[in-house]
């Protein structure tokens, strides 16, 4: 896997200030995406265990809440599998950070409740270590300044856990 960026206090991808992980490679070419070149599984830097380091590193300022997994697309299969070893750190050794996550696919396809191609072997670990997901693809025509977290209004924000307790989406209350 490799990475574009790492925003060291990034107060826009979720609430509080937070790290934020932008990842290479997506499959989903939105109209207007703000950050096209990482679309390119092959653009930016590789992901390390020196990557995972320091991005744990990073986690433990206390003014910091917690991690934001963007892109390019976290849930792309060839993202997973890094990604979820993360997750699991982080969960392990902070576990009072949150955990947001901005994904093009929606939580039912992730779920596995309807057919996708980023639902694998690590999917459901990987959502069950997630606190807020922010799914569906940007559209531009949906745009609008005014939506918390979110650059279109078919995205919705998710409390996860509550969603996977109650067997449906259930929107964060913001």
């Amino acid at each position: 896997m490799n990475y574009g960026e790492i925003k060291k206090a990034d107060i826009a991808n979720g609430l509080g200030v937070r790290i934020s992980l932008f990842v290479s490679g997506c499959t989903h070419h939105c109209d207007g995406c703000f950050n096209e070149q990482t679309w390119d599984f092959n653009f930016g830097k590789p992901y390390t265990k020196q990557t995972e380091d320091e991005i744990i590193s990073l986690l433990k300022s206390d003014y910091i809440r917690g991690l934001s997994l963007l892109g390019g697309e976290p849930f792309e299969i060839k993202n997973q599998a890094e990604l979820v070893k993360l997750l699991r750190r982080v969960k392990t050794e902070l576990p009072n950070k949150d955990v947001w996550c901005y994904s093009g696919y929606l939580f039912e396809e992730l779920c596995g409740k309807t057919p996708s191609r980023a639902f694998g072997e690590n999917t459901l670990e990987m959502l069950s270590l997630i606190d807020v997901l922010v799914d569906g693809e940007y559209v531009k025509d949906l745009y609008s300044i005014t939506l918390k977290f979110r650059g279109s209004s078919n995205q919705r924000l998710i409390d996860v856990k509550a969603s996977l307790k109650e067997g449906e989406v259930v929107l964060l209350n913001l």
